[in-house]
């Protein structure tokens, strides 16, 4: 659980930015943190209001967070040999996770597979919690995005010096040059690495949040659609946003799975060279 820990301490790094804070420029459902903030306005408990507006994201993040920790310990505390259904889940879910794993990462996936799991189960539990009433996805918003990518390019960069060491790691960086015409193009093949290297937190954070928060936006306009069609007419609305829930639900696992599955192909990047799974493409 050290990754999740870490994710969510990152996570509360800083306060959420405009599109949490009930901008007009986004369209999206009420949420029960905008919900005591209007009923707070005006009063003595407007400041909490505001802060929690403010750190929207870390507080729906860390309920995420405590739900998959509840969750995690309920499954582990009824090891049974006649498992009942929850230890069958979260077997089923741990060894499909090994499986996959080992499909690129070989026998290294047990080193990886503490770390790649509770990233897959934590940002799909905050994927989903954005279709529960009254609740937001954390992902949604970019700074938890972020701090996800800066937590999966530091592990990455960490197990990387930690296989081939400090120099071995640099020689990598550098390209792994060989020959004298390697060497001379080592000032741009060392530049273009970091580019790279840098430009892969960027390109997860803002994938994953723009999948999200496209979501549920589309939901938001649906809804209000449903309702204003029959407004006049029922006090119910037509649910114009049922099949995109479900559509999302689909979309929040995959993009899940698409977080820890680049993560997984950028680890397998820095294994030791007699690393012997498939090749993975960049």
């Amino acid at each position: 659980m050290n990754a999740l820990l870490l994710a969510v301490a990152i996570t509360t790094a800083g306060p959420a930015s405009t599109q949490a804070n009930g901008s007009s420029t986004i369209t999206e459902l009420p949420d029960v943190v905008d919900i005591a903030a209007d009923w707070a306005s005006g009063t003595r408990w407007a400041g909490v209001a505001d802060f929690a507006s403010s750190w929207k994201g870390s507080l729906f993040g860390i309920g995420s967070a405590l739900l998959l920790i509840a969750l995690g310990s309920a499954a582990a505390s009824r090891r049974d040999m006649i498992p009942g259904r929850m230890q069958n889940a979260a077997e089923l879910v741990v060894e499909k996770l090994q499986e996959f794993l080992e499909e690129i990462l070989g026998e290294h996936a047990s080193e990886h597979i503490h770390f790649l799991g509770t990233l897959f189960l934590y940002i799909l539990f905050m994927n989903l919690s954005g279709l529960v009433p009254l609740l937001k996805a954390p992902t949604s918003i970019l700074e938890t995005t972020a701090a996800l990518a800066i937590v999966a390019f530091v592990y990455v960069q960490v197990w990387g010096i930690r296989y081939r060491g400090l120099v071995g790691y640099l020689y990598h960086a550098a390209g792994s040059p060989s020959s004298p015409s390697d060497w001379m193009m080592l000032p741009l093949m060392l530049p273009i690495h970091v580019v790279s290297e840098l430009a892969r937190p960027l390109s997860l954070a803002g994938r994953l949040f723009g999948n999200i928060m496209g979501e549920d936006t589309l939901i938001a306009v649906f809804t209000g659609l449903g309702a204003a069609v029959v407004a006049s007419i029922l006090p119910v609305g037509i649910p114009f946003a049922l099949p995109l829930v479900l559509l999302a639900i689909l979309l929040s696992t995959v993009q899940a799975l698409v977080f820890a599955l680049l993560t997984t192909l950028y680890i397998a990047q820095v294994l030791p060279e007699e690393h012997s799974s498939r090749p993975v493409a960049a």
